[in-house]
């Protein structure tokens, strides 16, 4: 249909239209477009028809929106408004590739259109069509040579397509078109300049980058910045001397920076240890209460020599009373002996301060003040909590706790212990202790909160959360809205550990979602940044961006949803109350009673919880509805609502997994777990050369991992048992497993394994389970191969101790080992005495419970009460 070209009249109220959607008066907008569609002449006037459904998606009639666009579109396709208006909508919709086509088509019909290609070029660098972006950026210069946007865009085309010469010399010309006083203190200059900077140190070219440095330096406002990127210049053209002048200042503005340290030692390059430490016994002499230079020697210091600088680091930090002395250690650990040398040193000093009141006996100091004893025993209590003696590092902190019964970091550190312990509750009980202390405390609060998740108190720990979280809302809502994500994991694993598998698949997708929202900020930035000159920075989050879900928040919640999507799959969920599941079979009537008990009580009390939250929610539905028809517009149409019931019951839960394990193969490749969890998927999907890739991956990371080694041995028999397999995929998968096996069996292939790894415990748990897998008969001998618990064996800890105990418990080590499994946790249980996984049968903890407010009251007196 050919364009309608309106006249005088209309054409002023169809500006009008523009006018309104720029200024989001969209409701005014709409009463315009009434009018020029009202006239029969322009009812069907594609480019009004085109506007009102833009119009009306901004007010969430996305149907309605589609419709009218299309309308509009139909009648008139030569129209670059249509086009644009239909590119705009799916924009909103998030489909940035037919975005992109609408663009281009309505290039067509008016290819100098500004705005049409600044909204291309957004897209372009949002979806990383890079050579694109450098097209259209190259147009606009043309058409605005004069906007200093035009030449920083097309440079920083340039930058990302790695030809940063080309880039250097873009920036270079638009400099030299900016008129700017060298004294005059002008930020945005300032930053083009670091970017110029920038952009020749990614191109290679140091001395050229080096004398940009010097020749421009009092234009520069970032003067830290100009001396630290001249020190790492210098020491690329290998100019050491000049090097260590700019470090030493550096040094001298801040002593606590270990990087400036890094670069003296690059700068002097020594020879030997006693050169090295020559650099440090300077420094202490230069800054007396400098702590780095007195503990990076540490590092690389051995013998008596480490026990002197030891000594003085620990005396200085203790005397001034330093809480996290014993992290900045913590990484000194993987050397034995430098464990047993702080181990005797810091025991040392307790016994010394208890008798007289020094660090030792033959000092002729001064006496330590009584907060000295104090954090020796903090250091201790987590000394011996990191090397795994639970016990004794309770008894230092109780000591502690009684001479300072109101120090908060007592009650954190006595918390960490039982957690590490296997005693979450407790851990939870001793935090909540710690938060009554200092209820303002928002770190506290949230240490709190996330301990409580971790011992399954769900609604105590929404309740600690709320202190801190907008009034009038509910603390879960206000947190999914403000991005926290550590809760966020933290509540999928709690509901997980429940089997409220939907509640923690919701938990997961919020997550999804937050990193979705965190992508399409970008797009703010686009323009901004080209606005501002903070191009440095702009760079920084554009590469950022691209590896976004590298994150271990989103890596948390990816592998959390796929775990349940893969147990979903071979347990799928049928009846509504299914994720409340009891094996009431094997109880008996007392047992059965009290089970009943509970759960009319617990559906008591969410039927009042469920009443409250109704009250609550309409409450804020009359709040939201108010703030609309206060409000002109309504921006964007709403979320589809994230429902449990619906999340747990998936038509292909494997599709689902895999949309989560995608960004992990493309951006986590670096760990075994993601590929290891590829495998398990396609293991369910039955695509034999897709685990084959994944195992082969695995295997160049760590050829002995236990899990890869089940994973091995069921492809390996999955391989040999398929008939329905091409003859093509056959050969491949022949010639791959002949390499990856040799010429064995699985049953052999597993044997060598364990004569392998016969003094690692998770590598004979590994073994024992693939044994009953292959030959059910053999369950006898794999589970005293599991059991074994002898101290010679390595690899013994909670962690792989309770995974057995599961093992015999869910018998994955052969039917009936009730018997088995008891012997099992009672021996545990002597070892890890506090752990709850291995408390005896009868054992309840009905010491406490927690209220969330810092008191603690006797709990579960409703249970004994009915059972008696």
């Amino acid at each position: 249909m050919p364009t309608i070209t309106l006249p005088p009249k209309e054409n002023a109220l169809f500006k009008r239209i523009l006018r309104c959607y720029e200024h989001k008066q969209y409701r005014n907008g709409l009463k315009f477009c009434k009018q020029i569609l009202g006239n029969p002449k322009f009812a069907e006037h594609g480019e009004t028809l085109a506007m009102k459904g833009l119009t009306l998606n901004c007010l969430g009639k996305k149907e309605e929106a589609y419709e009218l666009v299309r309308r509009g579109l139909r009648n008139d396709l030569k129209s670059h408004v249509c086009w644009h208006v239909y590119g705009l909508l799916q924009r909103s919709d998030k489909k940035y590739d037919e975005a992109i086509k609408c663009y281009r088509n309505a290039l067509k019909w008016d290819k100098d259109n500004l705005q049409i290609l600044r909204d291309l070029s957004l897209l372009q660098i949002q979806m990383r069509d890079l050579e694109g972006y450098r097209e259209t950026r190259y147009q606009l210069l043309q058409l605005r040579p004069a906007q200093r946007a035009s030449w920083i865009g097309y440079a920083v085309a340039y930058h990302l397509l790695e030809d940063f010469e080309m880039a250097a010399k873009i920036v270079e010309e638009f400099r030299k078109t900016q008129q700017t006083s060298p004294d005059k203190v002008d930020y945005e200059y300032s930053e083009l300049l670091l970017y110029q900077n920038q952009v020749l140190r990614e191109a290679g070219l140091y001395k050229e980058a080096l004398d940009h440095l010097n020749n421009y330096e009092k234009q520069i406002c970032d003067k830290l910045a100009v001396e630290e990127t001249r020190g790492e210049l210098l020491l690329k053209l290998e100019r050491p001397e000049e090097a260590l002048e700019v470090y030493r200042k550096l040094q001298e503005r801040n002593p606590e920076n270990w990087a400036y340290y890094q670069g003296l030692e690059k700068a002097l390059k020594p020879g030997n240890i006693e050169e090295r430490q020559k650099i440090y016994e300077d420094a202490w002499v230069k800054f007396p209460k400098g702590l780095v230079p007195r503990r990076l020697p540490l590092n690389f210091l051995t013998g008596e020599k480490f026990c002197e600088c030891l000594d003085s680091y620990l005396r200085m930090n203790f005397s001034k009373g330093c809480p996290p002395v014993f992290t900045t250690l913590k990484s000194l650990y993987t050397d034995k002996d430098k464990v047993s040398i702080i181990e005797e040193l810091v025991a040392g000093y307790e016994t010394s301060l208890k008798s007289c009141r020094m660090f030792s006996e033959n000092d002729d100091r001064k006496e330590e003040p009584p907060t000295t004893l104090l954090w020796v025993q903090y250091f201790l209590a987590q000394h011996f909590d990191f090397i795994g003696q639970p016990g004794i590092a309770l008894e230092y902190i109780n000591a502690a706790i009684d001479s300072t019964p109101t120090l908060i970091e007592l009650f954190l550190i006595k918390a960490k212990i039982y957690k590490h312990a296997g005693n979450i509750k407790e851990a939870a009980r001793w935090m909540d202790e710690a938060q009554a202390f200092d209820t303002a405390d928002r770190f506290i609060n949230s240490k709190c909160a996330k301990y409580m998740l971790k011992a399954g108190l769900l609604k105590e720990a929404e309740e600690m959360c709320s202190k801190f979280t907008r009034e009038g809302t509910s603390a879960v809502e206000n947190l999914n809205e403000m991005q926290c994500m550590w809760f966020q994991t933290e509540c999928a694993l709690a509901y997980k550990a429940m089997n409220k598998f939907g509640e923690a698949l919701k938990k997961c997708h919020e997550i999804e979602r937050h990193f979705v929202e965190i992508t399409d900020d970008q797009f703010d930035f686009h323009t901004y940044c080209m606005r501002k000159m903070t191009l440095c920075s702009y760079v920084d989050l554009l590469k950022l961006e691209d590896v976004l879900r590298q994150h271990p928040f989103y890596y948390k919640a990816a592998r959390t949803a796929i775990q349940i999507y893969l147990a979903l799959h071979d347990k799928p969920l049928t009846d509504d109350n299914k994720e409340k599941h009891a094996d009431t079979e094997n109880l008996t009537d007392k047992e059965l009673k009290k089970l009943r008990n509970k759960q009319r009580r617990a559906q008591k009390k969410a039927q009042l919880e469920e009443e409250k939250k109704n009250a609550e929610k309409e409450k804020q539905l009359k709040n939201q509805k108010k703030k609309k028809e206060d409000d002109d517009e309504e921006i964007g149409g709403p979320k589809e609502e994230l429902i449990p019931d619906k999340l747990v019951k998936p038509e292909n839960p494997l599709e689902e997994a895999v949309k989560f394990l995608m960004p992990l193969k493309n951006l986590v490749r670096n760990q075994i777990e993601t590929h290891l969890l590829a495998f398990e998927i396609y293991f369910r999907k039955e695509k034999y050369l897709l685990m084959l890739q994944s195992i082969k991956r695995a295997v160049s990371m760590e050829p002995s991992n236990p899990w890869l080694h089940q994973c091995l041995v069921r492809f390996f028999k999955g391989v040999r048992e398929c008939a329905d397999m091409s003859e093509a995929v056959r050969t491949v998968l022949k010639q791959e497993i002949a390499r990856l096996f040799g010429e064995s069996n699985p049953q052999s292939y597993n044997k060598n394994f364990l004569s392998q790894h016969a003094n690692s415990i998770p590598h004979r748990l590994a073994a024992a389970k693939m044994m009953v897998y292959l030959e059910p008969s053999s369950d006898k001998m794999a589970r005293e191969i599991a059991m074994a618990l002898d101290e010679s064996l390595s690899g013994r800890s909670l962690q792989i101790c309770t995974e057995v105990l599961k093992a015999l418990c869910d018998a994955q080590l052969g039917e009936g080992q009730q018997r088995a499994a008891e012997v099992y946790r009672a021996a545990c249980h002597k070892i890890y005495p506090y752990s709850l996984a291995f408390m005896p049968p009868g054992y309840q903890d009905n010491s406490i419970t927690i209220n969330a407010n810092g008191d603690l009251s006797a709990g579960e007196h409703d249970d004994m009460a009915n059972e008696m």
